[in-house]
């Protein structure tokens, strides 16, 4: 009775013969240090201590890297790099006075220009009316919304000898709406627009369909009209695609010759483009100017898109620091 009523006073103290508590896997029960079998097991030893043999994927992967480099580098090079590097020996064949004499004779000159001002004026109204197309596209509903869809992305499929063909047949001299554009500057603008349609239409497009538009319905309840909207908030976040679809349309226009070909009416000095000048100078057997207005026209294009994709860089830094 004695025993039990200290007992009871002093409190219900721990068994002193309790199981102990397991050890973790790995650690040694006693000082809870890892065995050195547990690294063993971890440099791929079994238990007998023997080497497990070597994977060969890293090896495999340390390959694949220079032999997809090596493919890529070559099929560049046989498509892309030695056809410019051969027009370009051409193109200097007899020097750089040579090249700088077939580039600045006025016809030359005069192509240029018609080439660039059409390309110009052809990226400014698909900037604008691309955009209004992106955004009727992907904001309202109508019906035959699909068929629209699907007509933006004709001009990629469609030759563009086939689109001369049929401008010319309703904005030619026959025109059955009383429009005649023939040979005149407007039939290029018109022609070329009918190609570069889908540029700023598509580069657009994806930006819309992932833009919040929990912001603009915020600056609409905090009482921004609509145009304020657009200006502060959607065109900000536009813009980078706008410019890479202006951009590319730009690039697609200086460099087409078959959508005009017939409607633009080949006139020297008028509506001959650079495309259409370059074949006239291989057909009078004079390779050496076609080859310098050629790389003439290359070297535009090309800092076309460089330009681009050094605002394109420049607005993903932005972002990425916005962010």
């Amino acid at each position: 009775m004695t025993s039990d009523t200290d007992q009871q006073r002093r409190g219900t103290r721990p068994e002193t013969d309790a199981a102990p508590l397991p050890p973790r896997p790995g650690l040694d029960a006693s000082d809870g240090v890892r065995p050195r079998g547990g690294d063993a097991a971890g440099r791929g030893e079994g238990s007998g201590g023997a080497p497990r043999p070597a994977r060969h994927g890293k090896g495999l992967r340390g390959l694949r890297r220079p032999l997809g480099i090596g493919i890529v580098t070559l099929w560049l090079s046989v498509i892309v790099l030695l056809p410019l590097a051969a027009l370009t020996v051409a193109a200097f064949d007899e020097g750089l006075a040579g090249f700088w004499e077939a580039v600045t004779a006025p016809a030359a000159l005069a192509s240029l220009w018609v080439t660039v001002l059409a390309s110009a004026v052809v990226a400014l109204v698909n900037a604008v009316l691309g955009t209004l197309v992106a955004w009727v596209l992907v904001r309202d509903e109508f019906r035959g919304k699909r068929f629209v869809n699907a007509v933006i992305d004709l001009p990629f499929a469609l030759p563009t000898i086939v689109a001369s063909i049929v401008l010319l047949s309703l904005y030619g001299p026959n025109s059955p709406i009383g429009v005649e554009l023939n040979a005149t500057r407007w039939g290029l603008v018109v022609a070329l627009l009918f190609v570069t349609l889908p540029f700023v239409v598509r580069s657009v497009q994806p930006v819309l369909i992932e833009a919040d538009r929990e912001v603009e319905e915020a600056a609409a309840s905090l009482g921004a009209t609509t145009g304020t909207t657009f200006r502060r908030i959607v065109l900000p976040t536009l813009a980078p695609a706008i410019l890479s679809g202006t951009g590319l349309a730009f690039a697609r226009a200086i460099g087409e010759y078959g959508s005009v070909v017939l409607i633009g009416g080949n006139i020297p000095r008028e509506t001959q483009v650079t495309s259409q000048y370059i074949q006239q100078q291989i057909e009078i057997d004079r390779p050496l100017n076609a080859a310098a207005v050629s790389v003439a026209l290359l070297a535009i294009a090309f800092v076309t898109l460089l330009l681009l994709r050094v605002v394109s860089s420049r607005s993903q830094r932005r972002e990425e620091r916005d962010a």
